[in-house]
């Protein structure tokens, strides 16, 4: 499995495309204007506390309140707001916690009235980007992430990652990081710790370290609300989540990016600094790695899959629904069953990247094909759990319903995804839109292909006449290309009355076939 990270630097962005064995898995964009990213900390105020539901509302500096509910305050919040008040102050410049005496812990089960009041300073970190009408969602329960490890302030307990599985090496680096972990700090050991030897824990302990240090420092007399630590940038935070061995090249195309990529990937795996490459060829990168061509193809409402089947996805105000369907692919299963379990098979597969490629949240509600079979049910519900193991967002997978349906919840911690995927309707002047073209081509080869292997003698495509222009213009032309794969040649047939999207296949005797 190769994977590659292609980054591409705009005046006003920066966009990340993760691409697993070439297929587009991840893409996301890291904007200027975005003052609000998870992990950022601010110190904020409270604005009001709303019993009812049972949360406080904060003034962070977006134009509506952060929310702040009572479960994210954490048990150590007395602590926190001692701490933050007496450094604000100037009272205390020893920011280690080491001689810090902790408050008791608040209640469980208490009253957001109770420990907060209006207008009182708060150290808060954002655990959710503002999404549609709604402010960013807080918690006052700081962590800081690492490479290897997560330091969680005013706490006292070691945590490793539930997806270390192995006992012995959970006991080793619990054993190693309690050795070096200061009084006061917590430490949630990730998932690539698996292995490291103390050394390595220990730089990566003494950076975060490093990092509360001069966030404490920003706290006395800083304006509120303000940042007082921000995330490191878009490209060093995906690498410090995602990257491991399996990566095979991280090509960037803006000179100054390439050497900050460079030189952290140099600190965190040495051996794998050569991958890291600078792009200097005159075609955008995005169009050169064929990025382009899978963002169009992927993020319409319908997205076509192999063998002819595809998924229609939809969007709700409450959820997300997707439908899956077997479209005009040739059976070739002994029966409807068997078909079923192919079409959903590779349904489960393509929806585990949708949710990646989108970021999708909330509820997703998947209309597989319904199956009679019990056993071919947990087939499909183990095979969609294997492909949404890499998926870095939390979600809880339920087996399918009666009705063939699959509930899905998947964390969201920042806006949707959403890539415009239509254009203006070049034969319409009423200011229509259609799905842009490059989708219906990859539908015409798919067809093609089909049509193909079944061994007609002589085809005809009759379609717009901007798509047969496009098809038969230039050398190579499309055409061209097809004869040379398949050996055949394709007449193309302009037809004013077709709408844009309108094709149709025809035998030798003049037979519609498609």
């Amino acid at each position: 499995m190769d994977k590659e990270l292609i980054i591409r630097s705009g005046s006003e962005n920066v966009d990340f495309a993760l691409l697993k064995d070439g297929k587009l898995i991840e893409l996301q964009k890291d904007e200027d204007s975005n003052d609000f990213s998870v992990g950022d900390v601010f110190i904020a105020k409270i604005r009001k506390a709303v019993p009812g539901l049972n949360a406080a509302f904060v003034n962070v500096g977006y134009e509506k309140d952060a929310f702040l509910h009572y479960h994210d305050l954490g048990p150590k919040l007395p602590s926190l707001l001692k701490f933050t008040k007496r450094v604000s102050t100037g009272k205390l410049k020893d920011f280690s916690l080491k001689n810090f005496p902790f408050e008791k812990d608040i209640d469980k089960d208490g009253k957001i009235a109770d420990v907060l009041k209006s207008n009182q300073s708060l150290l808060v970190q954002i655990v959710k980007e503002p999404i549609s009408t709604k402010g960013p969602r807080i918690s006052s329960e700081l962590s800081i992430a690492g490479r290897y490890i997560v330091l969680v302030p005013f706490s006292n307990r070691i945590s490793i990652s539930q997806k270390i599985e192995d006992k012995e090496e959970k006991d080793r680096l619990k054993r190693l990081v309690k050795s070096i972990t200061p009084s006061g700090f917590g430490v949630i050991v990730r998932t690539v710790a698996q292995g490291k030897k103390v050394a390595e824990l220990d730089k990566d302990l003494q950076n975060l370290l490093s990092r509360w240090t001069t966030m404490c420092k920003k706290l006395h007399r800083a304006h509120h609300p303000s940042k007082v630590l921000g995330e490191m940038n878009k490209a060093s935070s995906i690498l410090r989540d995602i990257f491991n061995d399996t990566f095979t090249s991280i090509s960037v195309d803006d000179e100054t990016l390439f050497y900050q990529i460079k030189d952290y990937v140099q600190e965190i795996a040495p051996n794998k600094e050569s991958i890291v490459k600078l792009y200097q060829s005159k075609v955008p990168i995005f169009e050169k790695f064929g990025i382009e061509r899978q963002i169009k193809t992927s993020f319409g409402k319908t997205v076509s899959m192999a063998k002819g089947a595809y998924l229609v996805i939809e969007h709700t105000e409450a959820l997300h629904v997707i439908d899956v369907n077997s479209g005009n692919r040739s059976n070739k299963a002994n029966n409807q069953e068997d078909t079923a379990l192919e079409v959903n098979i590779i349904a489960a597969t393509e929806m585990a990247r949708q949710l990646r490629l989108r970021d999708m949240g909330g509820i997703i509600v998947v209309d597989f094909i319904d199956m009679t079979n019990a056993e071919n049910r947990q087939k499909l519900f183990n095979h969609l759990r294997d492909e949404m193991k890499d998926d870095r967002a939390k979600h809880k997978i339920l087996p399918p319903s009666k009705f063939g349906l699959i509930q899905i919840t998947r964390q969201r911690v920042r806006p949707e995804m959403n890539i415009k995927t239509r254009e203006e309707n070049p034969s319409n002047i009423n200011g229509t839109e259609v799905e842009a073209p490059i989708g219906l081509l990859q539908k015409i080869n798919h067809d093609l292909e089909q049509l193909l292997q079944k061994d007609y003698k002589k085809l005809t495509l009759n379609t717009h006449p901007f798509i047969a222009a496009y098809l038969t213009k230039g050398f190579p032309s499309v055409r061209s290309k097809w004869f040379f794969e398949h050996k055949k040649w394709v007449k193309i047939l302009p037809r004013d009355a077709y709408t844009y999207l309108e094709y149709h296949f025809f035998d030798k005797d003049g037979n519609q076939i498609k």
